[in-house]
């Protein structure tokens, strides 16, 4: 059984800053895969930002240029530094990861979301 736990989202002004953490839990062998992604009200959830095993990593045009994701394989753990935030990016965010359990299973988890909400 997997679990990834997020942490880290609350109330910022706009222009501030926030940074998000996901600790996956487990009998984890390896984590291919990172995600960040973003459920703005009344939408549907779509991908922020992910980072390879390889370190390759992958923005939404919306993110590029102010938030940076970043992997910590020895505490399996994912991060997500958000600068410049604006309303828009206010809304629930959730991590997602590929994981290599022990005993050869892949799976496919999610963490529960953590509420970023950003004021005018």
């Amino acid at each position: 059984q997997v679990f990834l736990v997020e942490s880290g989202g609350g109330l910022v002004q706009a222009g501030g800053s926030l940074k998000l953490s996901c600790v996956a839990s487990g009998s984890i062998f390896s984590i291919d895969d990172w995600g960040w992604y973003h459920q703005a009200p009344g939408k549907q959830r779509e991908s922020v930002a992910s980072v390879a095993s390889s370190g390759t990593t992958n923005y939404a045009d919306s993110a590029k240029g102010r938030f940076t994701i970043s992997r910590d394989d020895a505490k399996n753990t994912v991060y997500l530094q958000m600068n410049s935030l604006s309303p828009e990016d206010t809304g629930v965010y959730y991590c997602h990861a590929d994981i290599i359990l022990y005993n050869g299973y892949r799976s496919r988890s999610w963490g529960q979301g953590t509420q970023v909400t950003v004021s005018s």
